[in-house]
């Protein structure tokens, strides 16, 4: 979900008076003290977290652009980082990944968790290194195998994919299945799997006849390598029970956080990959293509998601009608007002 911002004018948050840009928490409500707005206010003063701030008049908040909100706020920083040390930081980020994925390919490293915001590339670097795996195996005949899953999966399910893939050699990537990071039975097999340790185990304790009928034993070692993708923070999620478990699979594996939270990096993210020629087929040409992008820089409040695949549904509408792709895509591609 993305973060939405409000520049408070006047208000009071225990009787001192405040003022600035802020992540809204909780829009303006009433109170027995009468209007007042929740916001996150730790990036601004240091100790504080979400507080309730307190209006004399609710026209003193307004909503802001997440792209201004941001830029406000970090011309506050003391180092403010500059635009190429930001590109640089996220090339940098998603280099990292590529020899991660190669690590866990060649089996140097056993496990990998990948965690951040939906729509910037997290997959596609994965998956690349991947075909280049099945292409070497192919030529050699016969091979490890590979297997992409994708979208929610029961614990059995999950069981029965880790078996399907627990040969050495064999690499399994789990895309978009956080369904699997709030079941204990998922995620006690996980930690089993993302070991460091020389014997990794899977075992399942009750009766199954779709494992019967499967010829699945209820018990085996597991000798692939995993690679989880996910769009949650590992570090952000607030069940403690469940960040427990999430604490487990980070200290068993090697984690990477893409770190992508604000919308300016989104942005820098969609002008590289654009730039490495995302585009090209379009042949819009690089006038053409920072079109694209300054449209969406220029909606990004009303964007239905700031992505790499947005930037894809707008370039096609802009082949499809080049006259009035904008107004299509303001019908297509933004929230409602």
């Amino acid at each position: 979900m993305e973060k939405k911002y409000v520049s408070i004018k006047s208000g009071k948050y225990r009787n001192a008076k405040i003022s600035g840009v802020f992540p809204l928490v909780k829009d303006v409500s009433f109170g027995k003290k009468g209007a007042f707005i929740t916001v996150d206010a730790s990036n601004q003063f240091a100790g504080l977290g979400n507080i309730r701030v307190l209006l004399n008049d609710v026209n003193n908040v307004e909503h802001v652009d997440a792209v201004v909100a941001e830029a406000q706020m970090g011309a506050k920083d003391e180092v403010a980082e500059t635009k190429e040390q930001a590109v640089d930081r996220i090339r940098r980020r998603f280099d990292i990944l590529q020899e991660m994925t190669r690590a866990v390919i060649k089996g140097s490293v056993r496990g990998l968790i990948l965690s951040g915001p939906p729509g910037v590339g997290k997959s596609f670097g994965v998956e690349t290194e991947m075909e280049k795996y099945d292409m070497f195996n192919k030529l050699k005949g016969k091979g490890p195998k590979t297997e992409i899953v994708k979208g929610a999966m029961t614990p059995i399910g999950l069981y029965q994919t880790l078996y399907n893939n627990s040969n050495k050699g064999d690499v399994i990537v789990f895309d978009d299945c956080d369904s699997v990071l709030f079941d204990e039975v998922c995620l006690n097999m996980l930690k089993a799997v993302l070991d460091s340790g020389k014997k990794r185990t899977i075992s399942w304790k009750s009766e199954s006849v779709a494992l019967r009928r499967e010829g699945i034993p209820d018990r085996f070692e597991f000798s692939g390598s995993a690679i989880f993708i996910s769009n949650v923070s590992f570090e952000s999620v607030k069940s403690k029970k469940i960040r427990d478990h999430l604490e487990a699979l980070m200290s068993r594996c090697h984690y990477i956080d893409l770190e992508m939270d604000k919308v300016t990096d989104k942005f820098l993210r969609i002008e590289q990959i654009v730039g490495d020629g995302m585009l090209d087929e379009y042949e819009f040409g690089p006038k053409g293509n920072q079109e694209i992008i300054d449209f969406m820089l220029e909606k990004s409040a009303r964007l239905r998601e700031i992505s790499l695949r947005m930037v894809l549904k707008v370039a096609d509408l802009r082949k499809m009608s080049p006259k009035t792709w904008k107004e299509l895509a303001e019908s297509t591609c933004m929230k409602r007002v």
